[in-house]
Parts: structure tokens; C-alpha cells; sequence
């Protein structure tokens, strides 16, 4: 099926008739609802700034959603770091007692 074939616009609606490529007969008819309000510019105007508005929010609140994950991560790195150079500070305690325990026993 295809929407091949003629439309006809009536009032505030247009309709479609769907047509088979083997046939001329129609097969269904869609009706898509169009109003003239879509048409008047400061209903269009009012929409645009409705969307953009909208759109302006979900940025708002995806920008604080991230700036919070990227703090956490931040956190997370810090808290890691402190936890790899206290490792870090027993391990070299732990080397030079171990270098002072073979340099006594060779002496």
C-alpha cells in the first residue's frame, strides 16, 4: 500500500485515501487533524517559545545532573588517592625496614 492518490482538504481536516499500487481502489482512509490555530502566528510564536522554554529546562537539569556525577567522580578520585599514598607511605616504611634488616644481617 502507498499514500499515492488524491487528498482532499475539508474544513480543519484533511484527508488522505491510501491507495495499492495494483489497484485504484481505495484500500483505507487516514485523517489527519490540522486546525487553522496552527496557522495564526502568535499561536506558532507562543509554541516556538513553549518548546524553547521546555527545552532550556531539560538542559537546566541535565547540566546539574552532571555537574553533581562529575563531583562525585571527583570525590571518588580524591578518596582514592588518599587511600593510594597512605598504601604508598607503608610500603615505603616497609622497604626501608626491610633494607635496614638485610644491610644489619650482612654487616
Amino acid at each position: 500500500m502507498a499514500v499515492t492518490g488524491s487528498y482532499a482538504a475539508t474544513g480543519d481536516m484533511t484527508v488522505y485515501q491510501i491507495r495499492s499500487p495494483a489497484s485504484s481502489l481505495p484500500q483505507g482512509v487516514v485523517v489527519a487533524a490540522s486546525t487553522n490555530n496552527l496557522h495564526n502566528p502568535q499561536v506558532m510564536a507562543e509554541e516556538v517559545t513553549r518548546k524553547r522554554e521546555l527545552r532550556l529546562l531539560k538542559n537546566r537539569e541535565a547540566a546539574r545532573e552532571c555537574r553533581k556525577k562529575k563531583k562525585e567522580y571527583v570525590k571518588c578520585l580524591e578518596n582514592r588517592v588518599a587511600v593510594l599514598e597512605n598504601q604508598n607511605k607503608t610500603l615505603i616504611e616497609e622497604l626501608k625496614a626491610l633494607k635496614d634488616l638485610y644491610c644489619h644481617k650482612t654487616d
